[in-house]
């Protein structure tokens, strides 16, 4: 492992510093004051928190519980969940808890996670206890760590294959969880009483009973950058394993999992103006036994961490290892970690993707139910409380609740009798049924962005449900409302809501003004291209609306939207926009 800091980012140095993730967190959370100094939200990230304003409320006169009118400070709290698995009971107690210390709501994520947001400082100790006591974690949801490692979660006749996936996501997270006792003595403390420090420690103090190596994986500075990893099947995408750094496409056979495809070196996040910064796709790599999996992950993983960049942040992701070396020298390399040569992969490629929604029967006779959740987000809204129905559905059923990579709720082991019961209850608080949403709002979604998120340039999350109200009227009317286009919007380039690899990509670039990408892949396997750049948002509908005319005229049978546009290219669309192409096109 690579011990000079020469060179190293600003982050590295603050890491390097942190006594293995303790840092001043403890003594600047005792501390009657609204927000974490800047080095102490580095380190506060790998504990699964991020710190926030709310931007709604800049320059507002009175601020919020005493905090000066400038910015309001909160704090988003990300719950790691494996597989996306959880209990009716642990589901209900995480939305009670969002109520008393954040929004009154839950936002699922694209990686199977819960978050909360809104939480004030003073509430982070009362939360992360709440999370504690109902046995999750939110030790490396986020920060340059190992993140949340993504399982189909649709509990389907598939022979048991699904449920292997997922105990080798359970056994990667364990494998890779962090080793430092930062996050048991500074939470798990709170609940025994121990005392928080009186005063910051310096920088090369040691806490007691401290061991300089507690991370023997790790090391004292971590990754580089975050760590993705994500299991998938050929048949169902769902957890769109080629935008992971590390992925493993299972093949089954009847008594179970086969062997792996490894994929290596995906990530959507660029930076326009840093032309070396790059969307990317991860590519074969190899295919491996299942009793090989642990340790290439691990093989990988010290790569990744020895050979990364720690001097440039944006280019810190494995990809760009994969890039600069080329596929040939990353083998090589990676064959030293991993002991032995590398078996040839099998250039398998993923040929469905299933949403999971509706109502599908379990092996064992009961039934669940996918249930859209539009952008992930969980909340009493004017007459949709979906918030309260899923409590209500929790209390009165006890069902199992798994997420999904596409940000929806599945409601599982639930009686045949159960499903009108289910339906009755949506229904009462206004939510509507999977069955009744379009196909191109199933298969959308959006990030955060505004008004919490730190990196937003504009509007995500509350922009695409308007959005998705005209082109839902464009596609009726054009005759496509049964075409399945998959369309992600960001508030900007860095991709956390993977835009580029859509077949509609909208990426924010400046106040209400996106770029649009066509040509992505409904599967997830492609990238799509720069179709139009500078739109305003009242204007991205309109601008669309001629593509897909030429697309309802000049298909070919089957072709998807996505296939279309990369088929014809930018040249080919302008062509077939002519006479009047849009302005600004390209």
């Amino acid at each position: 492992m690579s011990t000079d800091p020469t060179g190293w980012s600003k982050v590295e140095e603050i890491k390097r510093q942190s006594r293995f993730l303790r840092g001043q967190i403890a003594y600047e959370l005792a501390q009657p004051i609204t927000h974490f100094e800047e080095a102490t939200v580095h380190l506060l990230k790998q504990h699964g928190i991020y710190q926030q304003d709310d931007r709604d409320l800049r320059g507002r006169p009175g601020g919020l519980e005493g905090q000066p009118a400038d910015r309001v400070w909160i704090m988003m709290v990300r719950v790691k969940i494996p597989g996306g698995r959880l209990t009716g009971a642990q589901w209900l107690a995480l939305s009670e808890l969002a109520d008393r210390f954040g929004n009154h709501t839950l936002r699922i994520t694209n990686r199977q996670d819960v978050q909360f947001h809104g939480v004030f400082k003073h509430h982070l100790p009362h939360l992360m206890q709440g999370i504690l006591q109902i046995g999750l974690t939110t030790f490396g949801a986020c920060g340059d760590v190992v993140r949340n490692v993504l399982a189909c979660p649709a509990p389907l006749a598939d022979g048991g294959i699904r449920d292997q996936l997922y105990d080798y996501a359970q056994k990667l997270t364990a494998h890779f969880l962090p080793r430092t006792k930062a996050y048991q003595e500074i939470w798990h403390g709170m609940e025994s009483g121990e005392e928080q420090p009186a005063a910051p420690l310096s920088a090369g103090s040691v806490a007691p009973g401290t061991d300089a190596q507690e991370e023997p994986l790790y090391g004292p500075n971590y990754l580089p950058r975050k760590f993705k990893i994500a299991f998938g099947l050929p048949e169902d995408n769902c957890t769109d394993i080629y935008t992971n750094d590390l992925a493993f496409l299972a093949v089954g056979q009847a008594d179970g999992i086969q062997g792996f495809e490894v994929l290596v070196g995906g990530g959507l996040g660029m930076t326009p103006a840093d032309k070396t910064t790059f969307a990317a796709l991860a590519q074969p790599l190899a295919f491996i036994p299942p009793k090989d999996l642990l340790r290439l992950a691990e093989a990988v993983f010290c790569l990744f961490r020895d050979h990364g960049n720690r001097s440039n942040r944006r280019r810190a992701r494995l990809k760009y290892l994969v890039a600069d070396w080329g596929m040939d020298r990353f083998r090589q390399e990676l064959e030293q970690y991993y002991g032995q040569t590398l078996p040839p992969p099998r250039n398998m490629t993923v040929t469905g993707v299933d949403h999971h929604l509706g109502w599908h029967r379990q092996p064992d006779g009961r039934w669940f139910y996918g249930l859209y959740v539009e952008n992930g987000r969980v909340a009493d809204r004017e007459n949709v409380r979906l918030k309260t129905a899923l409590e209500q559905i929790c209390r009165q059923f006890a069902p199992g609740i798994r997420l999904t990579p596409m940000m929806s709720v599945l409601i599982t082991d639930l009686a045949p009798e159960d499903r009108p019961r289910l339906e009755a209850i949506l229904r009462s608080h206004g939510v509507r049924l999977s069955e009744e949403i379009s196909l191109v709002r199933q298969y959308s979604g959006a990030c955060v962005a505004l008004p919490t998120c730190s990196m937003a340039i504009t509007e995500s999350e509350r922009a695409l449900p308007g959005i998705l109200d005209q082109l839902e009227a464009v596609l009726t009317a054009l005759g496509l409302a049964q075409e399945k286009i998959a369309v992600r919007m960001v508030g900007c380039p860095n991709g956390c809501g993977r835009p580029y690899n859509a077949e509609i990509g909208l990426v924010g670039r400046t106040k209400d003004k996106y770029a649009i990408y066509l040509g992505g892949s409904f599967l997830g396997d492609r990238l799509g291209f720069l179709y139009a750049n500078m739109v305003g948002r009242e204007e991205i509908v309109s601008r669309l609306r001629p593509v897909l005319e030429a697309f309802a005229r000049n298909r070919a049978e089957g072709e998807t939207f996505g296939d279309f546009c990369q088929r014809s290219g930018p040249e080919g669309l302008l062509a077939l926009l002519s006479p009047h192409p849009a302005e600004g096109t390209f």
